[in-house]
C-alpha cells in the first residue's frame, strides 16, 4: 500500500493540537467568528444608543426630543452634551444587556401603536416617566453619576442652595433623581401621587456617602471666601449706615421742627415744649428718648417679595422643592435661601402660575432695609429704616392703592413656643393658604355659612393670618381637589385659651403711615388687644424711618425678651399703599439681648 501522503509541519500543529476540544483549526474559525459576530453585535448595539438611532421613530421625535432641545442637557457651556443614551442606558455591558432586553418592550409598543399620537403619549406619559424613576432610585441614579460625580462636585462652583442640599444628600443617602425629575423633558412630578413620591424619594441608608475630602476642602475654601467677602460688605454698609443714620436723625429732626412751627403757628406764636410738639405732632414722636441711636449697631436685612407661597406651600413637595429639608431634615428657610432673596424676590414680582398670578407691573421685588434694636431696664426699642420707592398702580384695584390711608405699614412678629417648625420658619407660619388673596381664599358665602367659626373669627369677608395649632386640621397636600389650608377648623375657646396662656403665638407689633400703632398677637386669628406700645413713622427726603417700643416683660400675647434667650422674629413691610400678602417679609432671623453674635443685637442703654 502507498504511504499516506505527509501532511506539511503548520497542517500537521492545526490537526494535531487541540483546543476545547476543537482541533486548533476550528478553534482558530471559532475564535475569528467569534470575533466577527461579537463585533458585529456590539456595532449593531451602538447603532441603538445613538441619538439618530432614537428619534428615528416619530414617537420619540415628536414628542420628547422636542423637549430636550434646548436643554442643559442638549447644549451648554461646556460644549459637552448628553444624548439619549446617555441618561436612559448603563455603560457597564452586563447592565447594558438587561436594559436592551427590557427595552425589547418599546418595540412591541411601537408596533402596537401604544403612543403613536401625542393623545396617547401624554396618556402613559406619568407611567413612561415612573417606570424611568424607579430605574433611576433602584441603581443609585447609575446613568447621572457616568457624568457626575460627588467627589467632583466642588462647592465653590455652586449656588449655596445646591451645596447644602448636596451635602444633606451624601449624609441622608438621597440620590439624583429624588430631586432632580425634568431637567431634559417635562417635569411630571406634580402629576404623581404624593404617597408615591414620599415613598420613592425616601433616603436610602445604602446610597449614604463619607463626604468627600475634596468636598471638605472645597467646601472650607469657599466658606472662607465668602466669610471675607462678607467683612469687606460689612465694613462698607458699616460706612453707608453711619450716614444713613445721620441722615435718619437729621430727617426726625426736621420733621419735630417742622411740627413745633405749626403749631407755634397756630398757637398765635407761643413757644411750644420740645415733649409737647413730638406728642402732638404723633408721627414724629421720640418714643426712645433715653436711647442714643448712634452708637446701636445696625443690621442689614433684605425682605423680598413672596406672592402667594404660602406654610402649606412650602411644605408641599410637589410645589416646594425644598419641602424635604425642612419637613424631614430639620433646615430652616434661610439655610438654602439666605444668599438668594433678591433673586427669588424679582422672579416672583414680575409673575408666576404658581406663586404669583395677580403680578403689579412695576412693583419691587426686594426692600433693603436695616433694623436697629436697644433695651433698657423696662423697655425694647426698634427702629427699622428704608428707601421710600416709586408707585406702581394696583391694577386690580380701582385708583392703583389697596390700601389708601396708608402707604406703608411695618409688622414685627416674634416667635412663640410650641408653634410647629417655628423656630425655622418664623412668622410663615401663620401665612396659610386660605388667607386673603391667597389661592384658597375663601367666599364671602362660605364664611357667612360658617356660623360660630366666623363669629369667633370676626369674619365676614376675608380670613386672617392665624397659626396651625389653633385648627383641628390642616390640609397641605391637597390631595383629590381639597382646598389647602384649614381656615373652618377652629379648635374650641378652651384650646385656644390654654395655647394663649402657653405661650402658643406670634407676638405682632404693627406700625401705620401715621404712627399710630397696635399691640397683638397672631393665635385662631390676628387679635389687637390693645398692648403697651409706642411708635413714631417719618417719611423724610426719600427715606422712611419706623421706630416703636414696647415692655420688655408685656403683657398678653407679648413674648417676654429675656437676656440669655434667643428669638425667631420677622418682619413685614407693607409699602406703597399695599394690603393683605402683598407685601415684603424676611425669612427667620434671629434676635437676642446684649448678644453680638445674634443676627438682631438688642442693645442695653
Amino acid at each position: 500500500m502507498a504511504d499516506a501522503p505527509k501532511k506539511s509541519g503548520l497542517k500537521l500543529f492545526f490537526s494535531k493540537y487541540v483546543l476545547f476540544g476543537l482541533p486548533l483549526a476550528g478553534a482558530a474559525g471559532a475564535f475569528a467568528a467569534g470575533i466577527i459576530f461579537w463585533g458585529g453585535f456590539n456595532t449593531a448595539m451602538e447603532a441603538t444608543n445613538t441619538e439618530k438611532f432614537c428619534v428615528s421613530c416619530h414617537e420619540m421625535r415628536n414628542f420628547v426630543y422636542e423637549e430636550y432641545k434646548g436643554t442643559i442637557h442638549d447644549v451648554n457651556r461646556s460644549g459637552v452634551g448628553a444624548v439619549c443614551s446617555d441618561c436612559h442606558v448603563p455603560k457597564d455591558w452586563t447592565h447594558k444587556v438587561i436594559r436592551k432586553i427590557k427595552a425589547s418592550r418599546e418595540l412591541y409598543g411601537k408596533a402596537m401603536g401604544t403612543i403613536n399620537t401625542k393623545e396617547k403619549f401624554e396618556a402613559k406619559r406619568l407611567h413612561l416617566a415612573m417606570n424611568e424613576w424607579e430605574r433611576m432610585k433602584g441603581n443609585d441614579s447609575r446613568e447621572c453619576r457616568n457624568c457626575h460625580d460627588f467627589q467632583s462636585m466642588m462647592p465653590e462652583f455652586q449656588k449655596p442652595r445646591a451645596r447644602q442640599q448636596h451635602l444633606n444628600a451624601m449624609e441622608a443617602g438621597q440620590t439624583c433623581i429624588d430631586c432632580h425629575k425634568g431637567i431634559a423633558h417635562s417635569d411630571l412630578r406634580d402629576r404623581a401621587d404624593e404617597a408615591y413620591l414620599e415613598e420613592l424619594e425616601a433616603p436610602n441608608p445604602d446610597f449614604v456617602r463619607e463626604i468627600p475630602a475634596e468636598y471638605v476642602a472645597s467646601l472650607e475654601r469657599v466658606t472662607a471666601r465668602e466669610a471675607e467677602e462678607a467683612e469687606a460688605k460689612k465694613a462698607a454698609d458699616a460706612a453707608a449706615r453711619e450716614q444713613m443714620l445721620a441722615q435718619i436723625d437729621a430727617a426726625v429732626e426736621a420733621a419735630r421742627a417742622d411740627e413745633r412751627a405749626k403749631m407755634e403757628a397756630a398757637s398765635g406764636g407761643t413757644e411750644v415744649a420740645s415733649a409737647d410738639a413730638g406728642a402732638a405732632a404723633g408721627a414724629a414722636v421720640d418714643v426712645a428718648p433715653g436711647i442714643d441711636w448712634a452708637q446701636v449697631s445696625g443690621t442689614d436685612l433684605t425682605l423680598f417679595y413672596p406672592g402667594q407661597a404660602s406654610f402649606e406651600w412650602v411644605q408641599n413637595g410637589k410645589q416646594h422643592g425644598g419641602a424635604r429639608p425642612l419637613t424631614k431634615g430639620g433646615d430652616a428657610c434661610s439655610t438654602c435661601h439666605a444668599a438668594e432673596l433678591e433673586t427669588i424676590g424679582n422672579k416672583i414680582v414680575k409673575g408666576t402660575e404658581e406663586t404669583e398670578p395677580t403680578p403689579i407691573p412695576g412693583k419691587r421685588g426686594t426692600i433693603s432695609a436695616t433694623v436697629q434694636a436697644a433695651h433698657d431696664a423696662k423697655n425694647a426699642y426698634f427702629r427699622i429704616s428704608w428707601p421710600d420707592g416709586p408707585h406702581a398702580p394696583v391694577p386690580f384695584v380701582e385708583g392703583g392703592k389697596m390700601d389708601p390711608d396708608n402707604q406703608i405699614k411695618v409688622a414685627m412678629m416674634i416667635t412663640g413656643t410650641g408653634i410647629e417648625m417655628g423656630e425655622q420658619v418664623g412668622c410663615w407660619a401663620s401665612c396659610h393658604a386660605d388667607n386673603s388673596y391667597m389661592p384658597f381664599d375663601p367666599e364671602d358665602a362660605d364664611i357667612a355659612a360658617s356660623g360660630d367659626v366666623a363669629a369667633r373669627l370676626e369674619a365676614s369677608d376675608r380670613i386672617t393670618k392665624y397659626l396651625t395649632e389653633s385648627r383641628t386640621e390642616i390640609e397641605i397636600k391637597g390631595r383629590r381637589g381639597k382646598a389647602q389650608g384649614g381656615w373652618d377648623k377652629l379648635k374650641s375657646e378652651e384650646e385656644i385659651a390654654a395655647l394663649l396662656e402657653a405661650g402658643t403665638f406670634l407676638d405682632l407689633l404693627r406700625v401705620y403711615e401715621d404712627g399710630s400703632s397696635s399691640n397683638g398677637y397672631l393665635l385662631e386669628r390676628r387679635v389687637q388687644n390693645g398692648g403697651e406700645m409706642q411708635a413714631s413713622a417719618v417719611n423724610e427726603a426719600g427715606l422712611w424711618v419706623v421706630t416703636f417700643s414696647r415692655p420688655l416683660s408685656g403683657g398678653e400675647g407679648d413674648v417676654p425678651l429675656e437676656a440669655g434667650k434667643t428669638y425667631t422674629v420677622g418682619f413685614a413691610i407693607h409699602d406703597d399703599y399695599a394690603a393683605a400678602r402683598f407685601h415684603h417679609v424676611t425669612l427667620d432671623t434671629k434676635m437676642a439681648l446684649d448678644d453680638p453674635a445674634a443676627a438682631i443685637n438688642v442693645e442695653g442703654q
